[in-house]
């Protein structure tokens, strides 16, 4: 049987599709998965999927490209070529799978599957609304599985999994601590003066700090290792201090920020995808997780982890990309020390179960 799954988002919100996918590949005789563009680096080190499509949706991406048919029609076509018995269409809380199931059966895909609120008409033959509001969305995605009739074989623990570099780069600074502080959504990172001093904190007192970001954060992450004397943000300059932190921003692909992340002691980030890779690799998260979406839904997943942050602000699930209020006040809060603690309390945890 050839399963279609789609996940059309970022790179964390795919990994955090692993267990369901791992759920459809179990009775599949092929897997294929549409992602789009921002999610094709996870999408290609998940387990149990043979083919990745990448199509752009314009109703999901943050900056989409205006909807070009001649792409659409092609991608419409590349599905019918792939003769897809049944198709998974996984969503977050507040996406629609409808024009993805329109596609869909314009490729001639028999039978569909997702959660809709609103009413599907002819492009749902499963219709999945049992789902509570606080379910994480790995249970979410579990559930739309279940409901489409695909379960997770008895020996697999619903964990993230995902394929990890053999090569880590930084393997020679073991111990170390990673900060991550960027994140596609500029309102779900901590501030970066704060990232900043807590870095410097850090390497006060005799820690090994690796810090982490993509090419287009090279010089926030200067910034935060103590290498760049200018505050991305702000433009306020800053006395530079080099020797602090070692910055692999731009350095490392996915599949080996994996590695780097395994054989870290901890990742301090806030709400965005390095947090989900970490859960993938079993390694302790401090997660600076501002309330703009329900932590519930998006913590980080079966691993050790501490929340920091105003979690019952009265803005909370406001779902801004930048927060309009001055120091952002649910992560202003959170204190050097906050996070130096849950550092420690994540340490502790870790020798008591060995």
């Amino acid at each position: 049987m050839n399963v279609l799954a789609v996940r059309q988002d970022n790179n964390g919100d795919v990994l955090l599709m692993g267990p369901a996918l791992r759920a459809l590949a179990a009775r599949a005789s092929r897997l294929a998965l549409v992602c789009g563009p921002s999610g094709y680096a996870a999408a290609s080190a998940l387990p149990g999927v043979d083919d990745v499509l990448v199509f752009e949706a314009g109703w999901i991406e943050a900056n989409p490209h205006a909807i070009d048919r001649a792409v659409t029609s092609a991608f419409v076509d590349r599905v019918a070529r792939l003769r897809i018995d049944d198709a998974v269409i996984f969503t977050s809380f507040h996406q629609s799978p409808l024009p993805m199931a329109l596609l869909l059966r314009m490729a001639g895909v028999p039978r569909i599957s997702a959660i809709s609120e609103d009413y599907p008409g002819a492009l749902l033959d499963v219709r999945h609304r049992n789902v509570p509001d606080d379910a994480h969305e790995v249970e979410r995605a579990l559930s739309l599985a279940r409901a489409a009739g695909y379960e997770l074989p008895p020996h697999d623990e619903a964990r993230l999994a995902m394929r990890v570099a053999e090569r880590n780069p930084v393997a020679h600074l073991a111990p170390y601590v990673v900060v991550h502080p960027g994140a596609t959504v500029p309102a779900r990172a901590w501030d970066p003066r704060a990232n900043r001093d807590l870095v410097a904190a850090l390497v006060a007192r005799g820690e090994t700090v690796v810090v982490t970001g993509g090419a287009c954060e090279r010089e926030l992450c200067a910034y935060v290792a103590g290498h760049g004397a200018t505050d991305p943000i702000r433009g306020s300059t800053t006395s530079s201090s080099r020797g602090g932190a070692t910055n692999l921003a731009g350095e490392t692909d996915f599949v080996t920020l994996a590695r780097v992340l395994a054989d870290a002691d901890a990742l301090i980030v806030g709400n965005t995808g390095a947090a989900h890779v970490a859960a993938a690799v079993g390694t302790p998260v401090v997660s600076l997780f501002p309330p703009t979406i329900p932590a519930a839904r998006f913590r980080p997943w079966m691993v050790p982890h501490l929340l920091l942050g105003d979690q019952d602000i009265a803005c909370r699930g406001c779902r801004a990309r930048t927060c309009p209020l001055e120091e952002q006040p649910c992560l202003g809060v959170v204190t050097i020390d906050d996070v130096l603690a849950a550092l420690q309390s994540l340490r502790v945890r870790r020798e008591v179960s060995v």
